[in-house]
């Protein structure tokens, strides 16, 4: 896609400019950029979206209990087995234009080995999960969507709390390819060794409990 907006560019006779006023918005998009990092602080869940300091409201209860049910069992899971650390609601991944704040995100061992008590930006992880809302679920599945399989995440699943499903993506040559899409059965992360739940453990506390009777 890159290369074919390339060529369309410089078919036009004033390609230069173009790519002049292109690269000096973003040098002042990064100012900006700057700026969000400097304002931003951790009572405040913001991200930074092609230019844009996107401010999110409050998320209601049922976005809140399946982020709450499915960190919990990856995060046991992956301290258990030592395969690397999860993050919560508050980890800001930076990526090479945007900074998000993604529901949950894996990083394996080899990445979070290197990560410090003090860091507040972190590189692009293995796994996302994002939890769909009115407000949110546009960029979900649109800008995060290209941009996380343009920076090699490896696996991103779209949680929908109203209905109670988990769309799985696993990253192929062409982009994300959808592996599942369902309420009910298991599902198993290609990242996240061996890691495997039913997926109404996400949504359902009782299911939850078993499966972290079992994990533990």
């Amino acid at each position: 896609m890159s290369n074919r907006l390339i060529s369309e560019i410089l078919k036009e006779p004033d390609a230069y400019f173009l790519l002049q006023e292109a690269h000096n918005a973003l040098e002042d998009e990064k100012t900006r950029r700057i700026a969000f990092y400097n304002d931003s602080t951790e009572q405040e869940k913001v991200e930074f979206i092609n230019g844009e300091i996107i401010v999110h409201s409050p998320v209601m209860k049922r976005h809140n209990s399946a982020t709450v049910l499915l960190s919990r069992l990856m995060s046991i899971y992956a301290d258990i087995h030592q395969l690397g650390f999860v993050g919560i609601e508050k980890i800001m991944i930076t990526l090479t234009r945007n900074d998000y704040e993604p529901a949950i995100c894996f990083f394996k061992k080899e990445k979070s080995d290197c990560f410090t008590e003090k860091q507040t930006l972190f590189p692009a992880p293995d796994f996302v999960i994002e939890i769909l809302s009115e407000g949110t679920k546009k960029r979900d599945r649109g800008v995060k969507f290209q941009d996380y399989a343009a920076h090699d995440i490896e696996e991103y699943w779209i949680i929908d709390p109203d209905n109670q499903t988990i769309e799985q993506y696993h990253l192929e040559e062409e982009g994300y390819e959808l592996i599942l899409k369902s309420s009910e059965g298991n599902i198993k992360s290609f990242v996240l060794t061996d890691f495997q739940i039913p997926i109404q453990a996400v949504f359902d506390e009782g299911t939850n409990l078993e499966m972290l009777k079992k994990i533990m």
